[in-house]
This record gives structure tokens, sequence and C-alpha cells, in this order.
């Protein structure tokens, strides 16, 4: 049998990475220049300032080479110490990955057990923080945007709680699959810690990873015991206003990310979180018209940079991505952990835009079929009603 010859563009729409402009690879793909010198510096500092306003922060930044698990990694080791505690509410795959760092540098963890198909439960955690009557928990870990699920959860929310009980525990969130995509507001929120990476909203390549810091959180760091050395945020701190870095930083990543955020702010924020609410709701329009099921439960915590879609039991849902890549070239985001091969995601974040999701659903409804998945056709249609609903016909005239 020959090989298939794909034509056009592959589709990425796994919930990240997610697609780069072309802006922002010809902004990447420039000459290498002095990451010591005065004209990188500028950049540096140009792009700090400007990643503030899409963190919606005046505090610090500090920017790794990293993926986001570096990010989870530094706000550990630059916070606590062996043996604290901390609270966590288990949301779904990458809850428990951070857990699992968590506990590999010495940190007890209380994980609150989860559905997978809610977000952040609040009144469990502020029934677990007002039980702690001695502050034994030392931070809350939360992850804002759960991709495995496609569920998002209240960040506010947990902090009013925190406020209400007088809690002094720090409030760490992981927003790497929110940030530049679904409303995010650090010193609004009173969050501590944020991480966060490039690959995701803020349409760059896998290899930038964040932190925002609150001066609690900076506090805490010195007298928090862990080892720390790539990730110590006091070396990074001292370097980065000038525009420096204590080690030699991913220099072309930095010329995407200054273009990239330049896009974003062009676009403004409430226009972005504007897209992908309408992109998250065409999406789940598609779902309910071919019958299949959304893992999230809670329509308030609905996802609006992934959809996660469970198959019919008994039918695969690597099978239907295999598939769909194979005839249509076509990724789609696999199910992770418990949901694998129960469930595919669909992405829409990003640079992104309503013919690209119409394209993404049709490929998903024309795999459904060739894959012989029991659903209802019609569900592109319920897509293009949500996106642009039929005008009314105008009333005729009757002439007399």
């Amino acid at each position: 049998m020959e090989a298939i010859v794909h034509t056009g563009r592959h589709f990425l729409q796994i919930p990240g990475p997610s697609n780069i402009p072309d802006r922002v690879l010809r902004a990447i793909d420039r000459p290498v220049m002095d990451h010591r010198g005065a004209e990188f510096a500028g950049i540096v500092k140009e792009t700090l300032h400007e990643i503030r306003k899409i963190i919606q922060t005046s505090g610090a930044v500090v920017m790794y080479s990293a993926s986001g698990s570096g990010a989870w990694e530094a706000a550990i080791v630059n916070t606590l110490s062996p043996g604290d505690r901390v609270l966590m509410f288990e949301t779904g795959h990458f809850s428990r990955l951070w857990r699992q760092v968590a506990e590999r540098f010495g940190i007890r963890v209380d994980y609150l057990p989860g559905s997978w198909h809610r977000g952040v439960v609040v009144e469990e955690i502020e029934a677990k923080l007002s039980e702690d009557k001695d502050h034994q928990y030392k931070a809350v870990l939360a992850v804002h945007n759960e991709t495995s699920t496609g569920t998002t959860s209240d960040i506010f929310a947990i902090r009013k709680a925190m406020n209400r009980l007088g809690h002094p525990a720090l409030l760490m969130v992981d927003a790497v699959s929110s940030l530049g995509s679904i409303e995010y507001r650090h010193d609004e929120w009173q969050v501590d810690v944020m991480i966060a990476s490039s690959q995701k909203g803020l349409m760059m390549p896998p290899g930038l990873a964040f932190n925002a810091i609150s001066e609690k959180a900076i506090a805490a760091g010195k007298t928090a015991k862990l080892s720390r050395s790539y990730w110590d945020w006091q070396e990074m701190l001292a370097l980065s206003n000038n525009g420096f870095f204590p080690y030699t930083p991913s220099i072309n990543l930095i010329y995407g990310l200054r273009e990239a955020l330049q896009m974003l702010l062009d676009e403004g924020l409430s226009n972005i979180f504007a897209r992908h609410q309408r992109h998250g709701q065409a999406t789940r329009a598609a779902v309910r018209a071919w019958g299949l099921g959304l893992v999230c439960q809670e329509p308030s915590e609905y996802s609006n940079t992934v959809t996660a879609v469970l198959v019919p039991e008994g039918h695969s849902a690597d099978a239907l991505r295999a598939t769909i890549l194979g005839k249509f070239d076509m990724s789609l985001g696999a199910g992770l952990s418990k949901l694998a091969d129960k469930v595919f995601r669909i992405g829409h974040l990003g640079h992104f835009n309503d013919l690209m999701l119409a394209g993404t659903l049709a490929g998903v409804e024309m795999g459904l079929r060739l894959s012989g998945i029991p659903h209802t056709d019609g569900g592109v249609m319920a897509a293009l009603d949500s996106l642009a609903p039929r005008s009314k016909p105008a009333p005729s005239v009757v002439e007399k």
C-alpha cells in the first residue's frame, strides 16, 4: 500500500504546543547576538515589561530556559523546606504531576481526591484550611486550567476563601495552559507564585518558563531550606532588572517572545479572552451535536482552551486519533493516565481563528465516520451556528 502524501499544512490541534504565527517564526530566525551586550539587555527588559501586562502584575517575573515543569520546581524550591505541608486538590493528570514534583523534594502534600470531572472544589479547600489552626500548611497549590480534563478552576474563589480564614499560606497557581488565553489576574487574585510556559497561549515553541512572584513569596525564600542553584530566584532577580541572566539564555526564543507579546497586546486581552470563549462554546456545541460526552461536567468550569471528549465505551480514542492523523494530517491530544484511550482532546488556543476551528471539527467528524464510532452527524454545523448565527429572514412585503 502506498503511503498517503499529505498536502497543505498539518493541523496541530493538541492543547499545546500550539500553532506558531509566521511573525514569531521570522522573529526567531535572526542571528544570535551577544547575550551580555546592551542590545540584548534592552530586548530582555522590554520583554519582561510586556509579559507583565499579560500576567497582569506589577511585581517580579523571572524567565527560565525550561519547560513548565521547571517552573513548577522553581516555585517549590524557592519557597519551601523539607517536611513542609502543602494543600492541593486533584483536578487531573497535571495536578498529579505537580504533586509528584513536590513529594520528590520531601514536601508533604495533602492531596484532596477529585473526580477528574470538576475543577478545584473550593469548599473542600476552605474546610481543610479552617481545620489548620496552627497554620501548618505553607502553601495551597492549584492548576488553573487542567488540560487533561478540559476544566478551569476559580482561582480568585480560592484566594477569597484563604482571606476569609486569615490563612497565611502561599497561593501557587499553574497557569501554563491559561496564560494568554483565559483570564488570569495575578495581582488582583493575590497569587503568590504563578507557573507558566511559552508553548500554549503565548504562541511560542517550547523552551521558556516563567514565575511571577509576590513580595510574600520572595520573603518566604529567605527562610526556605530546599537546595537550589539553577532555579534560584535571587540570582535571577539580581540580574534581570538590567536585562541579564546568570547563564546563557534562550536568545532566539526571547526574540520570538517579544514578537508574540506584541501580537497579543495588539489584539487586546479582552478580545483574546472573548475569542477563546467563542471557540470553546462552538467546540462544545459540536460535541453535543455528535452525541458524545464532555469530561468536564460543571458548565461554569468548561475550559476555553481545550475540550476533552469521551468516546463511547468499547471504542478506542487512540484508534480514532490515529485515523484522523493518517487520513487528514491532524493531531489531536491523547487521553492521559486514567483517561488513556477513553478521551481525545481538541486544542483550540493560541494563534487560532474561526476557519481553523471549522476545519478542525470537520476533521473530527470525518474521523468519527471512518472509525465507526456511534455519533450523530451535524457537529460541524452546530459549531458554525454558534460561530455565525443565522440571521432572521426579513419579513416579506405584501403589495397592496
